[in-house]
């Protein structure tokens, strides 16, 4: 039996449906690719595209456009760009190049995109940030005053940093830079601080090499690495410690702790300025562009010490910097050590020699760590720089000369001493009351009876000595933190006490 439909019921119907229909289009823009090569595509037709804004080749690459010229547009390809031929279409994605931040990449591997690159589940962010922001003003900040403490003797000591600081570890290759680095990173477990490693234009097994290394010591449940390997194209390895940085600028700016640490800023310089000259843009020294210093100072502005009204939260950064034949005056390098707040030099004469961490501790310094450096190792180390300075302009001469005065010798013989007790392994470090007993003794001539080849092993058993016979001191120390005339008297007849127990 047919059913027939009334024109009014008709007519009802396609009222509904007309009341319901959305007219809004979707409007999109887009080019054309009319040449590619070396990871930089040039587009014609995006005439609305912004500086630093993400687009869309035709086979579902990204691209980052950063020339912005009368007739084109100069594209840097992330991703490969064998995949993309003359003709492509591409299309504005009208967002800003962005990375996902939070809780969620913590203990990953992530890629310059933020994409997860350690074979776990995809990562599944609630809130994406752009990789280029303004640094904080001046209002915004406050001094670096909060220790942050590395667990190696020779920072701690000689070249503290501060929470929101920014300081250079700069040395050749091969003589524990990225070592000293990993080290901290262990060292902040328990501390509250999330801490994010950017590698970049390294091998991808160093890469996965220090994974194992900081999950060996539980120290991946609170880092992120961020890498763009040597296998990576130069837009990836230019775009990755910016990735990294809005990725810790997440907590700084949620009232927490992050650490950030840039292994190298060679590499993205020289990643840069690949980029640039495939780009068109004018060379400068060394082939560089002329905004070089500008890459690396809006980088490192970022990190910063905020003030109570903005939740007082920090962001440390630890560039790495590699020198060629120990020259500190390249131009990189020095560019770097004006943008940032002191310098950690390792030498390599020092390294060959057996000193490690080999820092030279005449030329290293921190301009503000002093400021935020532990009260008691302030105390105790106060004469150790001069000291370690004098010894080795002492050594130097003392070379060319048989006849030596009584002080002198004396002068060279706690010096040898000094550098003795600086020495630390890789790996190990150590709480600050440790540091503080040790340097102490070295200090004020608790070691100058002992010969050389003992030093290590009078440290190693005042070390366990802390641990079981002096545990109250150590709690003592705790609680003050800085050598008061009640606990440095305890340190005095704990240390003299050691001496007739200590068994060489």
């Amino acid at each position: 039996m047919e059913s027939f439909l009334k024109p009014v019921e008709i007519s009802t119907i396609l009222r509904r449906q007309l009341i319901d229909f959305d007219i809004e289009a979707e409007v999109l823009e887009s080019g054309t690719v009319f040449s590619v090569g070396d990871g930089i595509a040039r587009v014609y037709g995006l005439l609305g595209v912004m500086a630093g804004e993400l687009v869309e080749f035709s086979c579902g690459i990204m691209g980052l456009a950063l020339n912005l010229e009368e007739e084109d547009v100069g594209v840097a390809v992330l991703g490969d760009d064998a995949q993309i031929k003359e003709g492509d279409r591409v299309k504005r994605t009208r967002r800003i190049a962005s990375v996902p931040v939070g809780e969620s990449l913590c203990g990953r591997i992530v890629d310059s995109l933020g994409n997860a690159i350690d074979g776990g589940a995809p990562i599944a962010p609630k809130e994406f940030r752009p990789i280029e922001i303004k640094a904080p003003g001046i209002m915004e900040r406050q001094n670096v005053k909060e220790p942050l403490e590395t667990g190696m003797k020779a920072i701690d000591a000689l070249t503290p940093i501060g929470r929101g600081q920014r300081q250079l570890i700069i040395g050749d290759r091969k003589i524990g830079k990225t070592t000293m680095a990993i080290d901290t990173i262990i060292n902040q477990a328990g501390k509250n601080m999330m801490c994010f490693y950017v590698a970049i234009g390294q091998k991808r097994s160093s890469v996965a090499l220090l994974h194992e290394k900081l999950k060996r010591h539980g120290a991946m449940e609170y880092t992120t690495i961020v890498a763009a390997t040597a296998s990576d194209p130069a837009p990836l390895q230019y775009l990755a410690p910016f990735s990294g940085c809005a990725m810790a600028e997440y907590f700084r700016d949620s009232g927490r702790h992050a650490l950030i640490v840039y292994d190298d800023l060679t590499k993205h310089a020289q990643a840069y300025r690949q980029l640039s000259l495939l780009l068109r843009r004018p060379p400068g020294r060394e082939a560089f562009p002329g905004d070089i210093f500008y890459l690396h100072s809006r980088l490192l502005e970022r990190a910063s010490k905020l003030n109570d009204e903005k939740g007082a939260g920090s962001l440390t950064a630890l560039p790495i910097v590699e020198t060629q034949a120990n020259d500190i005056s390249a131009y990189i390098p020095t560019n770097v050590i004006s943008i940032t707040d002191g310098q950690i030099f390792l030498e390599p004469a020092l390294f060959n020699a057996g000193q490690r961490p080999a820092v030279n501790p005449g030329i290293s310094v921190s301009r503000v760590g002093g400021d935020a450096q532990t009260k008691a190792m302030k105390q105790t180390a106060g004469s150790l720089r001069i000291d370690l300075a004098q010894y080795r302009e002492m050594e130097a001469f003392a070379q060319f000369s048989s006849d030596l005065d009584k002080n002198t010798l004396q002068q060279l013989t706690r010096g040898k001493r000094l550098m003795e007790a600086m020495k630390q392994g890789p790996h190990q470090p150590l709480p600050i009351v440790k540091q503080v007993a040790f340097i102490y003794a070295g200090v004020n001539g608790y070691l100058d009876g002992y010969p050389l080849r003992h030093v290590r092993n009078f440290e190693a058993q005042l070390y366990q000595a802390l641990d079981t016979t002096y545990a109250d001191f150590v709690k003592q120390f705790e609680a003050k933190r800085q050598l008061s005339p009640e606990i440095k008297q305890a340190l005095d007849s704990l240390l003299a006490d050691f001496k007739k127990r200590v068994k060489l």
